[in-house]
């Protein structure tokens, strides 16, 4: 007889060897994989892995950045799930934040950089900002589904950055521009040391801010005691309806944020594929991290890393993309299923005589 019951608490260290366990049977079983479908050395595979991230000391810093920007839209999304309010919009609210960069550096193009770049991240705060708004007054108003409306505005945003693409310079039908303001860089982030440095700084110092708005503050504590029991939050006199609203509003206003950086400090454009999918990628990374921002910085960074290899072998290795991210996927697979083990326990349990002369 198989009985799997839930656990209680576990400690961090034992928590982190069945995490550390499920990774290496991962790797193990990729390794497998490959010498079993192409013949080739698993240890030239994984250097290729490796070469994806650090084989340069130009693609360490991009490694850096990349994962600054994921790290980024789940300390985005954080706040809201902690709630247990399903902001799936950040794909939406990033992108909406990058469209208003994106306006005010091909409006404003003839002003100096010291004018264009604060209107520029006030503009794509607040628009990011607006954008979860919308569901996070109806959800409080009428208690609709936020995991519906968010979605749905993700495809708003889309073909809002698509009309705009057409509009400005494609007007064949591409959705995407060049380069903005490349002659005289206005809207472009001042370098500090590198163009990567900026967004890596900014992104530590708002994961310092999630980790002590979450933990210490009055705001944390009551979007927590309302993901725990709205009934509970009501009856010790927490307004949801305001938390909700807050706190969605928080969670476009980082996204917004994120978009400011991808268009001002990293592409200098935009189109529908600026967020890249990292939007719903955030989501595994908040929840895996159990909205920990430290702890999602270690995830953000594995995910980077492990896309980063999959390019790589495309070109270093001979394998194709796919399969890259069949890999990357394994050792996902297992890292999830960790979670399994380290929330439920399975029992073994001996099926008694009497139990089996009474069937």
């Amino acid at each position: 007889m198989i009985q799997i019951s839930k656990r209680g608490e576990m400690s961090r260290s034992r928590a982190l060897g069945i995490r550390a366990l499920g990774l290496l049977l991962g790797v193990v079983l990729c390794a497998f994989i490959t010498v079993v479908t192409t013949g080739e050395n698993p240890f030239a595979v994984f250097s290729a892995v490796v070469k994806g991230s650090f084989g340069t000391s130009r693609k360490a810093w991009i490694f850096l950045q990349n994962t600054a920007i994921l790290l980024m839209i789940s300390l985005a999304v954080t706040p809201a799930f902690k709630m247990r309010c399903w902001n799936l919009g950040a794909e939406g609210q990033v992108l909406a934040g990058a469209m208003a960069a994106a306006a005010c550096m091909k409006l404003m193009g003839a002003a100096p950089n010291a004018a264009v770049i604060p209107v520029m991240l006030i503009s794509s705060v607040l628009v990011g900002a607006l954008w979860a708004a919308v569901p996070a007054l109806f959800k409080a108003r009428f208690n609709t589904n936020e995991t519906l409306f968010t979605l749905m505005m993700n495809y708003v945003a889309m073909q809002i950055v698509s009309f705009f693409c057409v509009k400005w310079e494609n007007p064949k039908g591409s959705c995407q521009i060049g380069v903005l303001n490349q002659s005289s860089r206005v809207g472009w982030l001042p370098e500090l040391g590198n163009r990567y440095l900026p967004v890596i700084i900014i992104v530590v110092l708002l994961t310092v801010f999630m980790h002590f708005y979450l933990s210490y503050t009055k705001h944390g504590f009551e979007l927590s005691v309302v993901g725990e029991s709205e009934k509970t939050a009501r009856y010790v006199g927490i307004k949801v309806e305001r938390v909700i609203i807050r706190t969605m509003l928080l969670s476009g206003a980082i996204c917004g944020l994120t978009g400011f950086l991808l268009v001002g400090g990293i592409n200098h454009t935009v189109s529908t594929t600026l967020a890249g999918g990292q939007g719903f990628t955030a989501v595994m990374v908040s929840w895996l991290a159990k909205f920990n921002p430290a702890v999602m910085g270690l995830f953000s960074a594995l995910l980077i890393f492990l896309s980063a290899g999959a390019s790589e072998l495309a070109t270093s290795v001979g394998l194709n993309q796919s399969f890259g991210d069949m890999l990357t996927g394994i050792l996902i697979f297992c890292i999830i299923g960790c979670e399994f083990f380290i929330n439920y326990r399975i029992s073994f349990h001996k099926q008694s005589k009497e139990a089996d002369g009474n069937v």
